[in-house]
């Protein structure tokens, strides 16, 4: 690894006069300090100054890499990259485009284990330094926990976002940001997409459901903004997402191309508050949304590509200044309308400010080359998105020390002190929906034979799970007799009559159940476990909805998520090791009529 002295000579000198205590920018993004501000950015400036154009529409430009190593990957990930980038590592993709940013994925090869992550972002950091004015890349990942997670344990895993708002601790939320934040800084990572700010109001929703705070926009609002303030302090850049709002759609814009009907009234009073509340928590990024939203632009383009909902209102109406990141330009939602050549130039044109994620790197960087080459855009505009991102980057201190050191991330990620901190929050998340008769908490004197049966959806992470055996095991570990029968999201009757046999040995049955719906074998399995005159604990490990189609069960938990960290604080509160103190951030309707509500936000029982 080049000293720190190379490392400052790399950045051309950038650094010289910015770097104020630990901060590389003495500034937020409320604007304050300004003199502080005007003498940094000419200072940026002079550097943008001296880039070609080619290595100005490099910066704009965050793409995904196959490989464990930005020098040395395995030769099926090698492959991968010369497939779909036509490279070989992440060290020629910086060579050959000159990327301002990287963002990891699980599935990607990138993430697995803390030491391979900060090696891997060192390697990133020294391909981009050697280059002729070489800058450091700001490397980002979708670290949200719970059902979304890409870097896995041993780092401490959180619950996710409506766990977190049925927790409704901003304490909480804070402490997850903070700490995520340092184990993500340790690892080499600088930018975090998360949180989502969206307000899920439409239980139907494919995409966000759990991903959000809840239906409560001041609730999101307010849990936003300390989960912000948390990564922040961490020195990680957190972002918002997805603006305008994705919150009330039955459409998933990885596959299709939603439309939101909201009024602009609505949006007002509901999808904008958290993102304002993002804004005044001086949030550094926000992530667009690839849906249309005719009440704030007509045109029938998607949100990224629109001049009046980026240029027009967030930055002219919410008074934002930061960075903004498209989402992944791979999706449906912003390709149904334009081909790929045309959407990272609309996207600048939008006001957009880093292109995440091209399908075709290539055509996605040759199309901006050129129109800035024709005058379809012009360099000034590039300028414009880079002197943000380069503001970014000196705020996290890149430009002044972008290497991590293996030290820390011993010291750092996953010490047990953070996953202590992870348990005692999942314990205050956990939500009991129905508990007739006193069922729970199961006392092991007349219930110490448990079957555990359920769904097991795979690991976010890739690092967690089976939702069975990890519940099992905790109830094991807690004096129980347990064993665990896998039953799937779909049981067959053949299935269903193998979990019925087991039940015939058991005290007690343990359910978990993933988005159950009306006539689905899901409920035919809890239905006939029922019948069998067993106490039946039904556990739902995503969305808390599940319990309107479970009206025969006696109790009923609300988990949110179905890591480990959620499913074992749920056995605790199974057991009574710790009382339910969970509270539903969303309402949930009744299944036989939808406009009642069975249960509202705020029910949540408890012992």
């Amino acid at each position: 690894m080049p000293s720190r002295r190379t490392v400052l000579a790399a950045t051309a000198g950038v650094t010289a006069g910015l770097t104020v205590g630990n901060s590389a920018y003495a500034f937020g993004s409320d604007g304050k300090h300004a003199d502080g501000k005007n003498t940094a950015d000419k200072k940026l400036r002079s550097l943008i100054s001296r880039m070609t154009l080619e290595e100005k529409v490099g910066q704009l430009f965050v793409m995904r890499v196959y490989g464990h190593s930005a020098t040395a990957p395995d030769q099926a990930d090698i492959d991968a990259n010369l497939e779909e980038i036509g490279v070989r590592t992440a060290a020629e993709l910086i060579a050959r485009y000159r990327v301002g940013g990287i963002i990891y994925f699980t599935w990607a090869h990138n993430t697995r284990d803390p030491r391979q992550i900060a090696e891997l972002s060192n390697g990133i950091q020294k391909a981009s330094l050697d280059q002729p004015r070489g800058l450091p890349v700001l490397i980002a990942t979708d670290q949200e926990h719970g059902a979304v997670c890409r870097i896995g344990t041993p780092a401490a895993l959180f619950p996710g976002a409506m766990a977190m708002a049925a927790g409704g601790s901003r304490v909480d939320a804070r402490a997850l940001g903070r700490i995520s934040g340092a184990e993500l800084r340790a690892m080499g990572v600088r930018q975090d997409y998360s949180p989502d700010a969206d307000v899920n109001v439409n239980p139907a929703n494919p995409i966000i459901g759990v991903r959000s705070f809840g239906a409560d926009p001041d609730a999101v609002g307010a849990l936003v903004a300390a989960e912000v303030q948390g990564y922040q302090d961490a020195g990680v850049a957190a972002t918002a997402k997805h603006f305008p709002g994705h919150g009330d759609t039955a459409v998933d814009s990885h596959t299709g191309f939603p439309v939101i009907t909201h009024s602009r009234e609505l949006w007002e009073k509901l999808d904008a508050v958290p993102f304002r509340a993002a804004v005044e928590a001086g949030i550094d990024s926000i992530m667009t949304a690839h849906l249309q939203f005719p009440a704030l632009d007509d045109s029938g383009d998607p949100a990224t590509l629109s001049h009046p909902i980026l240029t027009g209102i967030l930055r002219g109406e919410l008074g934002y200044d930061g960075v903004v990141v498209t989402d992944s330009l791979g999706m449906e939602g912003v390709r149904t309308k334009y081909g790929d050549d045309r959407v990272p130039v609309l996207a600048l044109q939008a006001g957009v400010d880093q292109l995440l994620n091209p399908p075709t790197l290539d055509v996605a960087w040759n199309a901006v080359l050129n129109a800035v080459r024709d005058g379809e855009l012009t360099e000034a505009r590039l300028d414009e998105s880079i002197l943000r991102v380069l503001r970014l980057k000196s705020r996290l201190g890149l430009l002044d020390r972008p290497y991590v050191n293996a030290k820390d991330v011993d010291r750092v990620v996953g010490t047990a002190r953070h996953l202590a901190v992870a348990d005692r929050i999942a314990e205050r998340t956990t939500t009991l929906l129905v508990n007739e008769g006193g069922l729970l908490p199961l006392s092991r004197r007349t219930h110490g034979r448990v079957l555990v049966v359920g769904a097991d959806p795979a690991s976010p992470s890739g690092t967690t799970g089976p939702p069975t055996g990890v519940l099992a095991t905790a109830l094991t570990e807690l004096g129980f007799t347990a064993t665990a029968l896998a039953t799937g999201t779909a049981p067959s009757d053949a299935t269903i009559d193998k979990a019925l046999a087991a039940a015939q040995g058991v005290d007690a049955v343990v359910v978990g159940t993933y988005n159950v719906t009306a006539g689905s074998g899901q409920q035919r399995l809890v239905e006939q476990l029922v019948a069998t005159g067993r106490p039946v604990v039904a556990v739902a490990v995503r969305n808390p909805y599940d319990i309107a189609q479970l009206p025969t069960v006696r109790a009923c938990l609300a988990s949110y998520s179905w890591t480990d960290v959620e499913l074992r604080a749920a056995a605790r509160v199974i057991a009574g090791r710790v009382a339910p103190r969970g509270r539903l951030p969303v309402p949930v309707q009744r299944a036989d009529d939808p406009a009642q509500v069975l249960y509202p936000i705020g029910h949540g029982l408890t012992y």
